[in-house]
């Protein structure tokens, strides 16, 4: 577990002169010296839990969960990129096309979730990682925690990301990763590996303050990207076929 705690932090390093890089104005390239033939065969689906209509949880300031789940997932998204690590973002912006006959905005949720459906079960050789933020009536409760999915690899490697989670960006979290319930669609009708990441609760003032933060989205991001790594060829075993 140390090897994968200084895998994070090197990938949080180099992310972060990617950052730089694009400060800089300069564009940065899809191709990685890390590329390998297992890690291209594998995609991993980003999913920026909400947005559009839906905003889900929203923090006592009124920032919602869609703002905070956006942020990590396109921050995952450019962090791949630098491991050569292939992914197809659910949503890129804010903003969410939805069918001329989703009015309500319960029928526009429909909608979104069966599109993203398609996207998943869709594309070959998918792995599921889905990005939300929790939420209780309590103050108290604090700690990211990952759920995981039926299908095969979904529970070695919700295990992995809970595991770099606490040793890389909090090792205050006792939490442990679960299944998921039946009632969260995409985790019940994704046909690949597929975890949830519940990456903290906006209903902890200090928790928020951190979820908020460019630096803790990113250390979450690099223990996702991390364990993706460290589980390449399991997760190809069980969901690339030929």
């Amino acid at each position: 577990m140390k090897r994968l705690t200084y895998l994070a932090f090197a990938i949080a390093f180099i992310f972060s002169i990617l950052v730089l890089i694009f400060k800089w104005g300069e564009r940065v390239s899809r191709t990685s010296a890390f590329d390998s033939s297992a890690e291209n065969r594998l995609v991993m689906i980003i999913d920026a839990g909400h947005g559009g209509a839906d905003g889900g949880a929203v923090a006592p300031d009124g920032t919602s969960e869609a703002e905070i789940n956006l942020s990590v997932a396109i921050k995952l998204d450019l962090i791949a990129a630098l491991f050569g690590t292939k992914t197809v973002l659910t949503r890129d912006s804010a903003h969410i096309d939805y069918p001329a006959g989703a009015r309500t905005i319960a029928e526009k949720k429909v909608a979104d979730q069966r599109s993203r459906l398609a996207v998943i079960n869709g594309t070959p050789g998918a792995v599921l990682v889905s990005i939300h933020q929790n939420n209780f009536p309590s103050v108290t409760p604090h700690g990211a925690q990952t759920l995981y999915a039926a299908t095969a690899g979904s529970k070695e490697l919700a295990l992995r990301i809970q595991e770099l989670l606490i040793s890389f960006a909090d090792p205050t979290n006792t939490r442990g990763a679960i299944k998921a319930t039946d009632d969260i669609y995409l985790m019940r009708n994704a046909k690949c590996p597929a975890i949830i990441l519940e990456c903290g609760y906006l209903s902890n003032k200090d928790e928020f303050n951190r979820l908020t933060e460019g630096g803790y989205q990113t250390r979450l991001a690099a223990a996702i990207e991390a364990s993706w790594l460290s589980l390449t060829k399991e997760l190809e075993a069980v969901c690339v076929k030929g």
